[in-house]
Parts: C-alpha cells; sequence; structure tokens
C-alpha cells in the first residue's frame, strides 16, 4: 500500500510518497518520491505576520499539482499538515479554507508539540541503544523541536521560536534563545551519555557533505569544521562551488548554528542522522491508523 505525506513548512513545502511492505511480520517503509517546493512561507510571516497574496497563490498552485499527483498515484490515504508559518501568520486558518476549497486538500495546522511526537513516531529509537539517551533535533524553517528520550521513555518536549528563515530574516529573539538553553540544560542535568538524532533537510545535507558512508553520525567537531566551512564561503560561492541550491545554501549554516548550540548546551559528542523528518511521521501515523481500521 501507498501513503502520501504533505507537510507545508516556514522554508519549503514536501510531498510524499511511501510504500509499506511487510518483512518478517514487521513493516518497511520505502521512500518512493519526495518532492520539494521552496515556497519559503516564512519570508512573509516572520516579518510582517501574514502570508501575501503572492506566496498564497504560489502554494495553491503547487498543492494543485500535489493533489493531482495523489490522486493519480491511487493511495490507501494522506495526510496534509502545516507547521510554524501558518501557526504563526494571522490569515492562516484562511489559507487553510481556500486550500480546501481549491484544491480539495484537507490541510491541519499543527503546533509544535505535535509536531515533535509526529517526528519522533519514526520509531528510531529502535535502531539505538535503549540504554543510552537522545536528544531528537529537528531543525527547521521556524522553529526547532526538542525531544528527550531516555530509558525507553519520552522525557520532554518542548518547541521553540528559532529555525532558519527565522535566522535569515533576523527574527529570532535572543529570550527565544535562552530559554532554549535553559531548557536544555534542566531537562538533560545528570543525563550521560547523551546522543542527538537530527532531523531536517539541512542536518540531512550537512552529513551527505562530510562524506561519512560507515557511520550515520557526525561528532560535533566534525560538525563545527563544516559549519566554519561554509561560513568560509559567500552565498554565490555555495551555490556554485558546494553546489547546493539557493534555498539551502543560505540557510544551512544557521542550521548547522542551532545543531551546534543544542550539542553544546547538552553536553552532547555526537548527533546521529537517520534522514527521516515529519513527513515520515505522517506516514508512519497512517499506517497505524490503517491498521486500527482494519483490525
Amino acid at each position: 500500500m501507498v501513503f502520501a505525506a504533505i507537510d507545508i513548512g516556514s522554508n519549503a513545502i514536501r510531498l510524499l510518497f511511501s510504500r509499506v511492505y511487510i518483512v518478517d511480520g514487521k513493516p518497511h517503509f520505502n521512500k518512493e518520491e519526495l518532492i520539494r517546493m521552496p515556497i519559503r512561507l516564512g519570508e512573509d510571516v516572520f516579518l510582517n505576520g501574514i502570508v501575501s497574496e503572492l506566496k498564497c497563490t504560489r502554494l495553491i498552485t503547487a498543492l494543485k499539482g500535489f493533489s493531482e499527483l495523489i490522486k493519480a498515484y491511487e493511495v490507501s490515504d494522506y495526510k496534509a499538515v502545516a507547521t510554524s508559518a501558518l501557526r504563526d501568520a494571522s490569515n492562516g486558518p484562511e489559507i487553510i479554507e481556500k486550500i480546501k476549497r481549491e484544491t480539495e486538500l484537507n490541510v491541519e495546522i499543527i503546533d509544535g508539540k505535535l509536531e515533535a511526537q509526529l517526528v519522533f513516531s519514526n520509531h528510531i529509537e529502535e535502531f539505538l541503544n535503549p540504554k543510552n539517551a537522545y536528544l531528537y533535533i529537528d531543525v527547521g524553517g521556524g522553529s526547532t523541536e526538542l525531544t528527550l528520550y531516555y530509558d525507553n521513555k519520552l522525557i520532554a518536549s518542548r518547541s521553540f521560536n528559532i529555525g532558519t528563515v527565522r535566522m535569515l530574516l533576523n527574527k529570532d529573539l535572543k529570550e527565544e534563545w535562552e530559554e532554549m538553553k535553559s531548557w536544555v540544560k534542566r531537562n538533560t542535568a545528570g543525563i550521560h551519555p547523551l546522543n542527538a538524532i537530527g532531523s531536517g533537510g539541512n542536518i540531512n545535507k550537512l552529513f551527505k557533505m562530510s562524506g561519512k558512508k560507515e557511520t550515520k553520525h557526525l561528532n560535533y567537531d566534525k560538525l563545527k569544521g563544516l559549519s566554519e566551512m561554509l561560513n568560509s564561503y559567500t552565498l554565490q560561492e555555495r551555490i556554485e562551488r558546494l553546489d547546493l541550491k539557493p534555498d539551502r545554501a543560505d540557510v544551512i549554516i544557521h542550521a548547522s548554528k542551532i545543531f551546534l548550540s543544542v550539542m553544546k548546551y547538552g553536553d552532547i559528542d555526537k548527533v546521529f542522522v537517520p534522514q527521516v523528518g515529519l513527513s515520515d511521521g505522517l506516514v508512519h501515523l497512517l499506517y497505524e491508523q490503517h491498521l486500527k481500521k482494519t483490525s
């Protein structure tokens, strides 16, 4: 069976098609197609508090295409969610209604806590040492979701309005950084060893740039070295010499700062990069809902 997931983020919108197989009695999720459109809704919202008519038109046009692809794929089910940018936009609910009217897609604006839960629902902990503690760091364009997992239990979860597009626009508040630092230190005090799990397009790209293949993690020093290398280039050089997409080249340095900062706050030496995100979490949710319906 095939499921579709739409993630309407602050930097880009994504459509994921994932096929689910049962292998040895367990579900196996295979990403068949991932389509990404750099609409960058946060550019409007974090500056003016509203999605402009131009951005709204681009969003609707892209989602019309997504809607037709979902029909053509004949998926078992789909789920579409919007995160930080539409959460903050004063005309967010109005846009959701317009999307429904013009594309027939039902989109839900989710809060940061649910976003973190969905990202963490990928069951990554099954592949890691259950005796260790992990801080899940999901960095988006508008927010960063942190989830502490210890002794096979979710201990604490929090969303912060610190994201790559916010930072690009200088709309990240010093008070929010201080609150995130305090939260990490308070919740991770006395927990050792503590590792991180990184999620989001930027950490996936940083991992690919590292050239590492034998392991699925980056240590703090390696990530810091990548960050320093990226900052040594101009934006144009990052696009031309490092072959980064324009909408990745400008925000990736901010993403590396967020990861390095959180790792420093929690005295974390390495970050695992399983290369999954919110879209994958939505597919897991759809599969679990399908099982409940058919059981």
